[in-house]
């Protein structure tokens, strides 16, 4: 199995769990021509009334001045890797067997295939468990 890997930095902000709280965080990122593979939100059950927002990439000078103006920051907490390659069967099942098998545990798993593709996005806690997580990985590949 072919995998393209590699770390990412994801941006994250807390959104008020609202009718446009969300909206009001990416549309400055647009107008600053942001064009995103990947964006998650959810609500935050733990905060009432808030909810949190995770985008990759913000590429470019203009791109990362809106982030931040807007309240997003780099995450330093979720340190992430991504998985790509040909959609198979059972690849996620696989992913997350070779990972259980080295001993790492991981905060979150996001997955979606389009057409013979898929892409994962691997969140982790330390920037040692995404080393590891990336070394396990390419021996699937």
């Amino acid at each position: 199995m072919k995998l393209k890997l590699n770390r990412v930095d994801l941006w994250t902000a807390t959104v008020e769990d609202r009718a446009g709280g969300l909206a009001e965080k990416l549309e400055p990122l647009a107008q600053a021509g942001a064009n995103f593979e990947f964006v998650f939100a959810r609500r935050t059950p733990e905060q009432p009334g808030k909810g949190i927002v995770f985008v990759f990439p913000v590429k470019g000078a203009k791109a990362a001045k809106a982030a931040r103006d807007a309240g997003l920051g780099k995450s330093e907490e979720v340190h992430s890797v991504r998985v790509e390659g040909q959609d198979r069967p059972a690849v996620t099942a696989r992913i997350a067997r070779a990972l259980a098998d080295a001993g790492l545990s991981f905060r979150a798993l996001s997955a979606s295939a389009l057409g013979r593709n898929f892409v994962a996005y691997l969140a982790l806690d330390n920037a040692a468990d995404a080393s590891k997580a990336l070394s396990v990985l390419k021996k699937l590949a």
